[in-house]
This record gives C-alpha cells, sequence and structure tokens, in this order.
C-alpha cells in the first residue's frame, strides 16, 4: 500500500452517519489494510500516518489485533506483521470467490493468444486486488500475481473501473484519489479523463502510447450490474503495442469479458437449482 494512503478516507459519509456503524471495527480494518506483500513490518507510527489515526488510537488496535492473532509482534523490531489468521480469511474468500474458477480457462486462453498476462480485479476502497491471474508460456511477462494491489487511479484496470461509475460517485472517489496523490494529482487526473475518453468511445481502457508495459482493460459485470470487476491484459510494449491494443486485443478482451459474464451467469442459475 502506498504511504499516502488513508484507508478510512474511502468510507462513505452516508456509512459513517449511521448508528449501525461501529467505527472501532472500520478502524481496525484500516489497520490491517496498511500491510502490503511487499512490506510485511510496520511500525505503530507508520501505521498511523497511514490511516490518519492517532498514535494513542493505533497502540490500543494493534495491542488488540494482536492478541487475537491478526497481527505479530515483534519486539526486537518494535514492528507488526500481518498474523496467519488474516491469511487464513484472504485463502477462504479467494476459495469463495466462485468468478475466478469460471473465468479461469477463458483468460488462460486470451493469455496464450497473446502471449501476454490475464488478470482479473476487485476494487478494494483505493486499489484494485487481483483475485485471478493467468500467464503465457512467454518468458517475457508481467510478475504480478494473486494479491497484487495495483492503485485505482494510476493503473489502466482500475481506471477501466472508474470509468464505469456515475458522475457523482466517480467525483467522490476522485476527490479521496486527489488527497491522497498530493503533488501527482494533474497528471494522476488526466489519465483518468483520458481513460474516461477511451472507455466511452471503445468499451475498453489502453495504457499511455509511451507507456513500457502495454495494458488494456475493460469492466466485467456480475450479479447483472450490480458488482464491477476488472479484467486486464499487459505485456511488454514492444509486444504489445498501442495499435494492437487497440485493433486487436482491446475488442477481444470486450469478447473474453462478455464470455465471461455469460458462464457466471450460467453457474449461478445451476447453484440456484
Amino acid at each position: 500500500m502506498s504511504r499516502r494512503t488513508k484507508p478510512s478516507n474511502v468510507m462513505p459519509a452516508r456509512l459513517q452517519s449511521d448508528r449501525r456503524f461501529v467505527l472501532s471495527l472500520a478502524r481496525g480494518l484500516d489497520v490491517l489494510s496498511c500491510f502490503s506483500s511487499t512490506e510485511r513490518w510496520l511500525p505503530n507510527r507508520e501505521i498511523a500516518r497511514r490511516t490518519g489515526l492517532p498514535k494513542a488510537t493505533v497502540s490500543r488496535l494493534t495491542f488488540t489485533l494482536t492478541g487475537l492473532g491478526y497481527l505479530v509482534h515483534s519486539a526486537e523490531r518494535e514492528m507488526y506483521a500481518l498474523g496467519l489468521p488474516c491469511i487464513g480469511l484472504g485463502f477462504r474468500v479467494l476459495s469463495h470467490f466462485d468468478i475466478g474458477r469460471v473465468a479461469r480457462p477463458y483468460m488462460q486462453a486470451l493469455a496464450d493468444e497473446a502471449q501476454a498476462a490475464v488478470s482479473l480485479g476487485v476494487r478494494h476502497g483505493s486499489w484494485v486486488v487481483y483475485v485471478t491471474h493467468c500467464r503465457s508460456t512467454s518468458r517475457l511477462t508481467l510478475g504480478l500475481d494473486v494479491g497484487a494491489r495495483l492503485p485505482l487511479g494510476r493503473s489502466i484496470i482500475g481506471r477501466a473501473i472508474l470509468s464505469t461509475f456515475e458522475r457523482s460517485e466517480r467525483a467522490r472517489v476522485c476527490d479521496v484519489l486527489r488527497q491522497e496523490a498530493a503533488g501527482d494529482w494533474p497528471a494522476i487526473f488526466a489519465g483518468i479523463e483520458a481513460a474516461q475518453r477511451d472507455y466511452d468511445a471503445r468499451g475498453f481502457v489502453v495504457s499511455d502510447d509511451d507507456a513500457d508495459i502495454g495494458v488494456v482493460a475493460a469492466p466485467l459485470w456480475i450479479a447483472g450490474k450490480s458488482e464491477c470487476l476488472g479484467l486486464n491484459c499487459g505485456g511488454p510494449a514492444h509486444q504489445l503495442t498501442p495499435k494492437r491494443l487497440r485493433s486487436e486485443l482491446g475488442p477481444r478482451l470486450l469478447e473474453v469479458a462478455a464470455c465471461i459474464e455469460q458462464a457466471a451467469r450460467g453457474s449461478a442459475d445451476t447453484e440456484a437449482e
């Protein structure tokens, strides 16, 4: 997670004002969300900075989460790491995430066809988390995998998801991203706006022409139109050129997304019988 990220900022104000909303629980989840696959150990002061919570509050939360096993404390480092119960929760979620099982054959076929990597991601606050990932046999492929987190406003898959938002919701999310991005916001917002134009014109979003990694992404809807995921295809830019992304892989990605949506509906109907 980026050091600028403040997980609590992405919580809708209507929830925080609802008397049923448990603020302490939300803050505890904010603490757990601070950890990423590239940073195992964090001190209280860094957790406080990332969440925007007072240090005394963070200290109480980390003590409680450590007592429950969700965090592990290193007295030598004076830092905390995620405990095994968190890993268990993650695997249980993925094992019940049926769309990944349904989508994998279609994703793998596209990965092999494009000699690239194909990923399925869900939005979590200011991030997109990969829940399914398929690689081709090409030696030149992306190193990300299931569990990888990409920034919502900076990644192509995140921008594809953002492009489906209603204007008011998109503005609200962009305001959160702006606060987190500080001086980088003008460039990020320009990329989001370019992605919106791509999506409105073609139904998919592509990376910048001068990017080192060529990526095309499109939204994927499950449960009707109630939940939007992101589907992308990416690889080295010399293989996935801007022309190929727009003329070949973009339309192909839309076909794959439609096949997955149809297969997911069929799977849901079968389970309901």
